[in-house]
């Protein structure tokens, strides 16, 4: 299981403004290449996104769907990504003095992906998931009041 961690200079409610709203999924997860539409209702239990994969015009359709959320504390997704497989992420979000820690741990779960040995597949997910989390970060950095407010305000 790969697990990255960082501070975000934001609320955890800025953090889940980002995560709550699929239509911003593409714009962070490194991967994502578009997406195609979010069940009304994301990001309670059972929602998805339906987003594509890889890189125009090899472009694959698959879905993410929330299996727990605890508002502004924890999202867990079933991440599909075929043909290399399934994955299980989770975030975690907590106060902390500089704005939040954000936690994103990420298993591989079934699928081709999965017989790769873990030395081998951790420092390529450890890689993805550290830009991931800068780009969740400057979203929700730019979504705080400090980050909103207008110049000479």
């Amino acid at each position: 299981m790969s697990l990255n961690e960082r501070v975000v200079h934001a609320s955890p409610g800025d953090v889940f403004k980002i995560l709550g709203d699929g239509w911003t999924y593409a714009g962070w997860v490194v991967g994502a290449a578009r997406i195609r539409d979010v069940d009304r209702g994301w990001p309670e239990p059972g929602r998805s996104i339906h987003h594509s994969v890889g890189s125009w015009p090899v472009l694959i359709d698959d879905t993410t769907t929330v299996e727990a959320l605890e508002p502004d504390s924890r999202l867990k997704l079933k991440v599909r990504a075929w043909p290399t497989g399934e994955g299980r992420v989770e975030f975690t979000v907590a106060a902390h003095p500089e704005g939040c820690l954000v936690k994103m741990r990420e298993d591989t779960v079934a699928g081709p992906a999965k017989l790769i040995p873990k030395p081998l597949l951790e420092p390529v997910l450890s890689w993805r998931n550290t830009e991931t989390l800068r780009r969740l970060a400057l979203l929700a950095e730019g979504h705080n009041d400090a980050g909103s407010a207008s110049p000479g305000s």
